[in-house]
C-alpha cells in the first residue's frame, strides 16, 4: 500500500519542528492579544479581526481538503488490501481488533467529558468567555425535536442516495461509508480494472496529503490568529477551560493505553504489557516526536516483528492497516472535542446526538491520516455532522500539538497490540516465549 505520508512530510534537518512552531506561536499569540488595549485601533484597522482575518482563512483553507483528502485515505487503505477473499480471516480479525479498541477509546472519552464537564466554568458555557460568534438559538434549533425514533434516520444517512451530493455539501457520515464501499469493490476486481483505479486514487491521496501538508505547515499563523483573536477580545481568563479540557483528554487517554489496552493484551494474547511496553518504547518515543503513525510505521514494524517475535506474514498486513484505519487516540479526541466544543456553546446534546458523535468518530478515524495534526481535520466532519459550527475549532487550537503527541503514542500503541493479538489467534505460539501463559 502507498503510503504518500512518508516522503510528504519529509522535511530538512534545519527545519524547526511545526510543534515548537505551534507553541511559539500560541505563546506570541497570548502576548499580542493580550497586548492590545480595550478599543485600540491601527487607523482605520481593528487589531482583533486583523487576528480574526489569519484565523478564519487557516480554518478555510482545513476545511478545503476534508472531502478529497478523507476519500483518498479511505479508498486507498481499504482497496490497499490486495484480495480480500484471500486475506477474508486475517482483515476480519484485524478489523475487529481496530474498531473494538477504537470504540473503547471513544466510550472512555465520552464518560469522561459527561463527568467532568470541561466545557462549563461553575455552570457558565465558556464559550461566553471566549469570544464564540455563532449564532446558539440556531444551533438549538437544529437539534431541537431529535428523539429515539432519529436513530434509525441516523442509519439510514449512512447510505447517500446520492454520494456526489454527499460530498459537495460536507455530509461526511454517508461519504465515509460510500468511499468504504468503494475501496472493497475495487478488491474484487480482476487485476486489469483493479490496478489502475488503484494507482488514480493512491494519487489523488498523495496530492491531497501534498496540499494538507501546506496547509499544515501554516498552522502556526492560524493559531496565532485566532489565539490573538480569543486573548484580544476575552483576557488572560478565557484560556483556563483548556487546562479543563486538555486533563480531561489525558486522563481518557492514560486510562486507555495504562488499564484497557494493556488488559486486552493480558486477555487475548497472554503476554506482559510491560515487556510490551518495553519492547514497543522506541516506536512510541518516535511517535511522541514527529506525531505522525505514518513516518512511525517503519520502527513500529521492527519493534512488533524483532522486539515482540510476530512474524512479518502479520505484521506486513496488520500494522500498514492499523497505520490508516486505526485511530484510537484520535477517536477519542475527537468526540471529547466535539462535546467540549458543544458544552461550551451551551448545547446540551441527547443520546442521540451523542450516538451520533460515537459513529461519526469511529468512521471519521478510519480516515484520518497518519500525519501531524490530522485529528484537527477529521473533528470538523464530526462538527459539521452533528450540527456545531466549525469556529469552534478554534477552542482547541492552543492546546492540540501536545495532545497530538500524546493521542499518536495511543494510535501506535494499539496498532502494535493488534499485531500481537492477531498473531496469537492466527496459532503463533513463540511470542515472549519466557513469559508466555
Amino acid at each position: 500500500m502507498a503510503n504518500p505520508s512518508n516522503h510528504t512530510h519529509a522535511r530538512a534537518p534545519w527545519r524547526w519542528p511545526l510543534h515548537w512552531q505551534i507553541l511559539t506561536a500560541l505563546a506570541l499569540g497570548i502576548t499580542s492579544g493580550l497586548a492590545i488595549p480595550d478599543g485600540a485601533r491601527l487607523g482605520p484597522l481593528d487589531p482583533i479581526d486583523a487576528f480574526g482575518f489569519l484565523g478564519d482563512l487557516f480554518l478555510r483553507a482545513l476545511k478545503m481538503v476534508i472531502v478529497p483528502l478523507l476519500a483518498g485515505s479511505i479508498v486507498t487503505g481499504v482497496a490497499g488490501l490486495g484480495d480480500a477473499r484471500t486475506l477474508g480471516r486475517l482483515f476480519g480479525r484485524t478489523f475487529a481488533w481496530y474498531m473494538g479498541t477504537s470504540l473503547l477509546a471513544i466510550l472512555v472519552g465520552l464518560l469522561l467529558v459527561n463527568l467532568i464537564q470541561p466545557g462549563y466554568a461553575d455552570g457558565v458555557p465558556v464559550g461566553e468567555t471566549m469570544g464564540l460568534q455563532a449564532d446558539v438559538s440556531q444551533i438549538d434549533e437544529n437539534l431541537q425535536g431529535r428523539g429515539a425514533g432519529d436513530l434509525v434516520a441516523i442509519v439510514l444517512r449512512m447510505i447517500p442516495t446520492n454520494p456526489v451530493a454527499a460530498a459537495a455539501e460536507g455530509d461526511m457520515l454517508p461519504l465515509i461509508v460510500f468511499c468504504m464501499l468503494f475501496g472493497a469493490a475495487i478488491t474484487m476486481l480482476p487485476s486489469e480494472l483493479r490496478n489502475p483505479q488503484l494507482r488514480w486514487w493512491e494519487g489523488l491521496f498523495a496530492i491531497m496529503m501534498r496540499i494538507t501538508g501546506w496547509v499544515i505547515r501554516f498552522t502556526p499563523l492560524g493559531v496565532f490568529g485566532l489565539i490573538a483573536r480569543i486573548a484580544a477580545s476575552s483576557g488572560v481568563e478565557a484560556f483556563a477551560p483548556l487546562a479543563r479540557f486538555a486533563l480531561t483528554v489525558v486522563l481518557a487517554l492514560s486510562f486507555h493505553s495504562l488499564i484497557t489496552l494493556p488488559l486486552l493484551l493480558r486477555l487475548v494474547a497472554k503476554v506482559s504489557p510491560a515487556r510490551h511496553a518495553r519492547v514497543m518504547a522506541p516506536a512510541l518515543m518516535t511517535a511522541f516526536t514527529t506525531r505522525s503513525s505514518s513516518a512511525t510505521l517503519p520502527l513500529t514494524m521492527e519493534c512488533v516483528e524483532h522486539g515482540a517475535g510476530v512474524s512479518n506474514r502479520v505484521t506486513s498486513f496488520v500494522l500498514p492497516l492499523g497505520a490508516t484505519v486505526n485511530m484510537d487516540g484520535t477517536a477519542l479526541y475527537e468526540c471529547v472535542s466535539a462535546l467540549f466544543i458543544a458544552q461550551a456553546y451551551g448545547i446540551v446534546l441527547g443520546p442521540v446526538e451523542q450516538f451520533l458523535v460515537v459513529v461519526t468518530a469511529l468512521l471519521a478515524s478510519i480516515g484520518a491520516a497518519g500525519i501531524p495534526s490530522a485529528g484537527l481535520v477529521m473533528i470538523s466532519i464530526i462538527l459539521s455532522t452533528v450540527g456545531l459550527p466549525l469556529e469552534g475549532v478554534a477552542l482547541i487550537l492552543a492546546v492540540d500539538p501536545l495532545l497530538d503527541m500524546l493521542r499518536t503514542c495511543v494510535n501506535v500503541l494499539s496498532d502494535s497490540c493488534g499485531a500481537v493479538a492477531v498473531a496469537v489467534r492466527e496459532g503463533e505460539t513463540d511470542l515472549y516465549p519466557e513469559i508466555q501463559e
